[in-house]
């Protein structure tokens, strides 16, 4: 062990060099402006994975962004592990708010800071970096895949997977996409929420007309929608739409001054919802009101608004149907229209949950592994709230692999966020902990 661990560190300067110059490439897919840089950014994926000696590489599309594949052949009788990451990143907002450039990357303290640093950029780096340690000949075989618009819903992943299904094929699959559960605490991510999204419309009127004139008796549509959105959720702040999947959660603690100093909560502004932390982020349904299309204050006049939009984000339990939850929030939402108002629904991105049972020798050889990374630290099996709706397709197409989902993230990381970072010292535990695994699952997983 000390002397793979002595070989990622070597190799460390080399791989955050190359992660640095990957994150300088704005490889955003979901900005058409962007594609040509997320073109560039496969070119550079497939240079660093050919160069890093792996036998096989290819950029692929099934068209939509493009993906990168790389195969290093596995020895007699030993498995083959999948390392997925995706090499586009989410946008940026507004760059002002940055500390520094979003596409420069900035070491402040104990992080690296750019967009993609950390989610997933650093994914592919810990890659590169353990297959690296092994000096390009690891005793299992290895096969990477980078995808291109995971940040975008996936939607020509299942194609990609399908086409190349038998160059994907492997005994165990790890998933770089995730979060550890705290800095200096590895985890395994057992379970996920899914997701499924729409956009409602509020219609009251046929054209603006004047408060005064018509006020008190015409009903405006930003009221309405306000009215609308307030049956979302109970007077606790509970999800209130009916026939909905409720889970159960990891039996782990956490502390409300760890959770209010990480999610930013105001001083003074309460939790929603009922049952423990963890229960209502990993195993409770969510819904969140992220976008309303209305008058601009700045523009607005005594004037009633004859309609208005709001964008849903509804967030499933594991062992739930995503399609099933908008179905039942579609008919919440027509089912309560006030004042008899026009509601109509256009129906969003859906993902599945996801839940795996964490058992086995790649989960033992996994476990063992960020043990010894993390200096004898116990890993957690821990939950996301968030969702990686393509992790179900995966067990889905490739039923017979173990997946385990691992992650260079940490609660501070802000992946998504301003000021995305990368903490460097948990970075190079992630990439001992992987080197170990390709070690050690040669001798469990046959």
């Amino acid at each position: 062990m000390a002397d793979l661990t002595s070989r990622v560190h070597d190799v460390l300067p080399s791989v955050l060099d190359d992660l640095e110059s990957l994150v300088r490439i704005p490889s955003i897919w979901a900005q058409p402006e962007h594609r040509d840089d997320v073109r560039r950014s496969a070119t550079e994926v497939e240079r660093l994975l050919r160069e890093a000696g792996f036998a096989r590489t290819q950029i692929v599309e099934a068209g939509g962004a493009p993906a990168v594949i790389a195969h290093h052949p596995a020895p007699p009788g030993a498995p083959t592990v999948l390392l997925y990451a995706h090499h586009d990143v989410q946008p940026t907002g507004d760059p002002a708010l940055w500390t520094s450039p979003p596409f420069e990357p900035t070491r402040r303290g104990d992080r690296l800071h750019a967009r993609g640093a950390a989610d997933d950029k650093a994914g592919l780096a810990a890659h590169l970096a353990a297959f690296r340690a092994h000096d390009g000949n690891p005793p299992v075989g290895v096969t990477v895949f980078v995808e291109g618009e995971e940040e975008s819903g996936s939607p020509s992943l299942v194609a990609l997977l399908e086409q190349h299904r038998d160059e994907l094929t492997a005994d165990a699959i790890v998933i770089a996409d995730s979060a550890n559960w705290a800095i200096g605490v590895p985890a395994l991510t057992v379970t996920l929420r899914g997701l499924a999204d729409c956009v409602v419309t509020v219609e009251t009127l046929g054209h603006a007309v004047h408060s005064g004139i018509w006020g008190g008796v015409v009903p405006d549509a930003l009221t309405t929608m306000c009215r609308l959105l307030a049956t979302l959720h109970d007077d606790e702040g509970s999800v209130a739409v009916e026939g909905l999947h409720h889970g159960t959660a990891a039996d782990i603690e956490y502390p409300e001054d760890r959770f209010r100093e990480e999610s930013s909560v105001l001083p003074g502004v309460g939790q929603i919802g009922r049952g423990s932390i963890v229960q209502r982020l990993w195993a409770e349904p969510a819904v969140s009101v992220v976008g309303l299309d209305a008058t601009p204050v700045a523009t607005a006049s005594n004037t009633l608004a004859p309609s208005a939009r709001a964008m849903i984000s509804m967030r499933v339990a594991p062992g739930g149907d995503a399609t099933a939850h908008l179905d039942a929030l579609e008919a919440h939402l027509l089912r309560h229209a006030p004042f008899g108002a026009r509601v109509t629904v256009e129906r969003g991105e859906i993902g599945e949950p996801f839940t795996v049972d964490a058992d086995g020798p790649a989960y033992d050889a996994a476990r063992s592994a960020f043990r010894d990374a993390w200096d004898g630290t116990e890993p957690v099996d821990m939950g996301m709230g968030g969702s990686i709706p393509f992790i179900a397709e995966f067990a889905r197409i490739f039923p017979d692999a173990a997946v385990l989902v691992t992650g260079v993230e940490d609660p501070d990381t802000r992946a998504h966020g301003i000021d995305e970072g990368l903490h460097l010292g948990e970075f190079t535990r992630v990439c001992v902990a992987e080197a170990l695994l390709l070690e050690r699952l040669a001798d469990r997983v046959r």
